[in-house]
């Protein structure tokens, strides 16, 4: 008996269009593989909880004799409710240095799932900006994970006098991972501008031009983004965004000065109308044609014919 054979795999696309198939296929392995990375490190993560957690309650004032007189006369009492609060504590804590700590994979699998349809020039675009994606979320946790101490500072000191407060670690958590995530989208905000500028949906120009409506509306998110109502923990989320947002305008002006130069009518809109030439270019001279042979005559038509053509017309 012969050898069945096998059955030729399919050629890709080069435009990379699939069907609907093939697209959901392709995201359930691109989730896939981001689900799998973010268990791996959180079950490193949980193995080392107790150092995660040391860190994270770091920036809370503890009652003891050392800080009684600290952080304006306040401390607070960490302490969990409930037999089960020790592991439910213990697993947001992993799962989010999950989330964080896979952040440069899981952004990765975005863009491979959407860079089959992309063209070859947007290709290389999208590679830079999931490259600047990550180090731009990390340096937003950073930024929230210095501002942690004043923001718990703050908060403690509205506490009556004469009171301890006792703090749950799942409250100070959803506090602390509030300002993580937000402060890590913030900075992803310049990123998005200078994307709508290179598919050309908006111009350096008028990205400019927003700029006092960029400041007060950013001023206006880091005031209720951030959860303590001091002005330095505002303004740690505020300033780098402003001047991300200036360093994404200087970018698109760039961008638009390289497009102008390759092509002259890219900065026009829809509805302008593009730069015509009308000035005279020179003739050249007219060329000599031979003339070729006259064509043979033809036989003449009979008389019956032309009458039948007159009644005709």
């Amino acid at each position: 008996m012969s050898k069945l054979s096998k059955a030729p795999k399919a050629s890709k696309d080069p435009e990379g269009r699939m069907a609907l198939a093939d697209h959901l296929r392709e995201l359930r392995n691109r989730v896939v593989k981001s689900v799998l990375a973010i268990v791996l490190i959180t079950i490193v993560a949980a193995i080392y909880h107790k150092q995660l957690e040391d860190f994270l309650l770091k920036p809370l004032p503890r009652c003891t004799m050392e800080t009684a007189s600290q952080f304006h006369g306040k401390c607070a009492q960490v302490s969990n409710i409930g037999l089960t609060a020790g592991f439910t504590w213990m697993l947001k804590v992993a799962l989010t240095a999950g989330v964080v700590a896979t952040v440069p994979i899981w952004l990765y699998q975005v863009w491979a799932f959407v860079a089959p349809g992309l063209h070859r020039h947007e290709k290389k675009y999208t590679v830079i900006f999931m490259a600047c994606g990550a180090p731009l979320f990390l340096a937003g946790v950073g930024v929230a994970i210095l501002v942690l101490p004043t923001t718990v500072d703050v908060l403690i000191s509205f506490t009556p006098n004469n009171t301890t407060p006792i703090l749950p670690p799942e409250d100070y958590f959803d506090i602390a991972t509030r300002m993580v995530l937000v402060f890590g989208l913030a900075f992803e905000f310049p990123l998005l501008l200078v994307m709508l500028n290179v598919v050309g949906m908006v111009t350096g120009k008028r990205l400019l031009g927003w700029w006092r409506g960029m400041v007060m509306g950013i001023t206006v998110f880091a005031a209720f983004a951030t959860p303590s109502a001091d002005p330095l923990s505002m303004l740690a989320l505020a300033a780098p965004i402003w001047g991300l947002y200036f360093i994404a305008v200087a970018i698109a002006l760039f961008n638009d000065k390289r497009k102008a130069r390759r092509n002259p009518d890219a900065g026009l809109d829809d509805e302008e109308a593009s730069h015509v030439d009308l000035s005279v270019q020179p003739v050249a001279g007219a060329e000599s044609v031979q003339a070729s042979t006259a064509p043979a005559a033809g036989a003449a038509v009979p008389a019956s014919r032309r009458e039948e053509m007159d009644d005709i017309t």
